[in-house]
C-alpha cells in the first residue's frame, strides 16, 4: 500500500557561526545536499539525490522497501521525501543513512498543460533519467499512462492511478572499484 501522508519535521542546528537546516521525514534526515552529480550518489554515508527539471514545482523521493527477487511480489511501501532544495533548476537534497541497493524513484509535481507539452503528473512514479541501476521493467496496464486512455478528450485529461506496482524502478549503487592487489 503506497504512503499518502507526508510528515515533516524541520529543525535549526546552531553549530558555531552557521546554521544547518534539516529536515525529518518519515524517520529519514534530509540534507539541502548538491545540485551535481544528478542521479543519486553514494558517498559511504548517504546518497545525495539530484534531478533536472526546469518547470516543475515540487519533487518528492520516493524510497520503496527492498523486496529482492523480481520486485513485484512483495508488500509494496513508499516514503517519501521532498526534495528540499531547488538550484539552476536542479531538485536536490542529501539523506544519510541511505545505502547502496535502496529502490527508488520520483514523483515530479507540476503544470498539466498537454497543449504546451507540460504533462507534469504526482500520481506517475517516474525512473531516475541518471540511474546507474534500473531493477525493474515495466508491466504495462492503464496505470502507466499519464493520461486516461479512451477518454473522449484523447490524451489531455490526466490519469489519477498510482503506477508505483508497474513502473521500473532506480537502485542506488556504489560507484567505488576496489582494485584489490592490482595497483
Amino acid at each position: 500500500m503506497a504512503q499518502t501522508g507526508i510528515v515533516a519535521e524541520v529543525q535549526i542546528i546552531d553549530e558555531g557561526d552557521h546554521e544547518e537546516i534539516l529536515q525529518m521525514v518519515n524517520g529519514f534526515r534530509v540534507l539541502p545536499g548538491n545540485p551535481a552529480p544528478l542521479g543519486a550518489t553514494w558517498d559511504g554515508m548517504g546518497v545525495n539525490f539530484a534531478l533536472f527539471s526546469e518547470d516543475a514545482t515540487k519533487v518528492e523521493l520516493c524510497l520503496f522497501s527492498n523486496p529482492g527477487g523480481d520486485y513485484r511480489g512483495y508488500d509494496h511501501r513508499e516514503t517519501r521525501i521532498v526534495l528540499p532544495e531547488y538550484t539552476d533548476h536542479v531538485w536536490h537534497g542529501y539523506v544519510p543513512g541511505v545505502r547502496p541497493g535502496q529502490i527508488y524513484g520520483y514523483r515530479v509535481y507540476g503544470p498539466y498543460r498537454p497543449q504546451e507539452g507540460l504533462r507534469f503528473n504526482p500520481h506517475k512514479v517516474l525512473v531516475d533519467p541518471y540511474a546507474k541501476s534500473i531493477v525493474r521493467t515495466t508491466a504495462w496496464d492503464s496505470s502507466m499512462f499519464g493520461y486516461e486512455l479512451n477518454h473522449p478528450d484523447k490524451d489531455l485529461v490526466m490519469d489519477t492511478q498510482d503506477n508505483s506496482k508497474n513502473t521500473p524502478l532506480s537502485a542506488v549503487i556504489e560507484n567505488a572499484f576496489s582494485w584489490g592487489t592490482d595497483h
